[in-house]
C-alpha cells in the first residue's frame, strides 16, 4: 500500500511537471525533488480541505452542474502555489486550466494504477 502511494505521489510530480510545461502560466522552479514537495503539498491540501471546500460550495457545484468543481480545484492549486516557492501561478485562468489538465491526467493515471485493488 505505501509502495503504490509512493508511486503515484511520484506520478503526480511528473503530472505537474508535464502541466506547468503545457500552460505557460504555471511555472515549476527546481528539479524533481520541487516537483515531489509540490505533489505531497498538493495531496495533503486537496485530502484535507478538498471535502471542507466541496461541502461548502456545494449549492454552487449543483447550480453549475459541476463546473465549480474546476473553480475548487482552482483554488487549491493556488493555495499550493501560495504554501510553496518552487510553484508560480500567473492568474486565475492559468489555475483553472492547470486544475483542469491536473484533473485529467490524474483521473487517467487513476485508470492505470488503482490506489485500490480492482475486485
Amino acid at each position: 500500500m505505501l509502495a503504490r502511494i509512493l508511486v503515484r505521489l511520484v506520478l503526480l510530480a511528473v503530472i505537474v511537471g508535464f502541466v506547468a510545461e503545457l500552460v505557460p502560466g504555471i511555472h515549476v522552479y527546481g528539479g524533481f525533488g520541487a516537483l515531489l514537495w509540490i505533489a505531497v503539498l498538493f495531496s495533503v491540501l486537496n485530502a484535507i480541505l478538498g471535502p471542507v471546500l466541496h461541502l461548502l460550495s456545494l449549492p454552487l457545484i449543483v447550480l453549475t452542474l459541476g463546473l465549480f468543481l474546476l473553480v475548487v480545484n482552482a483554488a487549491i492549486l493556488g493555495l499550493t502555489a501560495g504554501l510553496s516557492s518552487h510553484l508560480d501561478i500567473d492568474s486565475f485562468g492559468d489555475a483553472v486550466l492547470g486544475g483542469l489538465l491536473i484533473a485529467i491526467f490524474s483521473w487517467l493515471a487513476e485508470l492505470i494504477l488503482p490506489i485500490r485493488a480492482r475486485e
